[in-house]
């Protein structure tokens, strides 16, 4: 009895085993997504769509502060815009530029053959257009083995030192709710995925909707090839921020005397250690080393900053 009970066992455990076997070789075997458009360029806004201040300003602004993941449900019952070409639901984020880099992954969930086309702005601490990425940077992936078809893209952003907050807008075009998104059958992608005759048999087709749902997942980026967001300026009186929802009334400080010029040897210090971690792809450390100096008096340390980001350090 024992032994054929111990038979059924190893029975079921080899059928689970090969089961999921399949799913893994059908998920690394066939293509996981149709390519973005490589010639997008994040941080040229000219043709971005125009949104009113005022308009921006009654947004209601969630903050996400990382690392974060992020389920939003845009409905009939959300924020909306109907500002030139941009229409129906929108989501408004406010993100921390004071903690590093940033990776942004937006990805919309295709439910029932329908999918919200998700264009993205994002805004400095003035709420001026820094990058723009349109739908086509959004791409359509495959299901894995933990997620489903969806329209999915990856920010890399590098908030420019002293901004508070910077901004997110996610919306959808009336020109993408013109189009659809082709999605790949699974009865192909299991049959490439197992070394089978691919049917020939239409794939499904989602339809673009002004709802949806988006999955937003933030957490600290140390890469380089991140968009700036906001301008490295030298220093100078610093335009007044804006400021959104509640604020939290000022604190007093007491005036803070001004640092004493840095010793050449610790500038040269510093000024290394900028141009190393901008080599090693550390912006953020770069950034936190520039500021640093700075606060002990250094009048270097931003010019090799930004040369070094620029190639010329």
């Amino acid at each position: 009895m024992k032994s054929k009970m111990n038979n059924k066992i190893k029975a079921v455990m080899k059928k689970n085993t090969i089961a999921l076997s399949v799913a893994l070789a059908m998920f690394s075997v066939m293509p996981l997504s149709v390519q973005a458009d490589g010639t997008i360029q994040p941080a040229n806004v000219a043709t971005a769509p125009a949104i009113p201040a005022n308009t921006l300003h009654q947004l209601p602004w969630e903050p996400l502060v990382p690392p974060v993941t992020k389920t939003a449900n845009l409905t009939s019952s959300s924020a909306q815009l109907h500002v030139g070409d941009i229409q129906g639901a929108v989501g408004a984020f406010a993100l921390p530029a004071d903690r590093g880099s940033l990776e942004i992954t937006i990805s919309s969930l295709v439910e029932g053959k329908r999918v919200y086309a998700p264009s993205v702005m994002v805004l400095d601490e003035n709420m001026r257009p820094a990058a723009f990425y349109p739908s086509s940077y959004f791409s359509y992936q495959q299901p894995g083995v933990m997620s489903g078809d969806r329209l999915e893209g990856t920010l890399k952003l590098t908030p420019a030192l002293g901004q508070k907050q910077i901004y997110m807008v996610i919306y959808t075009t009336s020109q993408d709710l013109a189009k659809t998104t082709q999605m790949v059958d699974p009865a192909k992608a299991y049959a490439a995925g197992v070394g089978n005759a691919v049917p020939n048999i239409p794939d499904p087709i989602a339809i673009h909707q002004s709802t949806g749902t988006i999955k937003i997942k933030v957490k600290a980026e140390q890469n380089t090839g991140n968009v700036m967001i906001g301008g490295i300026l030298p220093m100078a009186p610093k335009e007044q921020p804006v400021v959104v929802g509640a604020a939290a009334a000022p604190v007093a400080t007491a005036p803070s005397k001004p640092a004493q010029p840095m010793l050449k040897d610790t500038d040269e210090y510093f000024n290394k250690g900028i141009r190393d971690a901008v080599k090693g792809g550390d912006i953020d450390k770069a950034l936190k080393l520039m500021n640093e100096a700075e606060q002990l008096g250094s009048t270097t340390a931003r010019e090799t900053f930004i040369h070094s980001v620029k190639g010329k350090g």
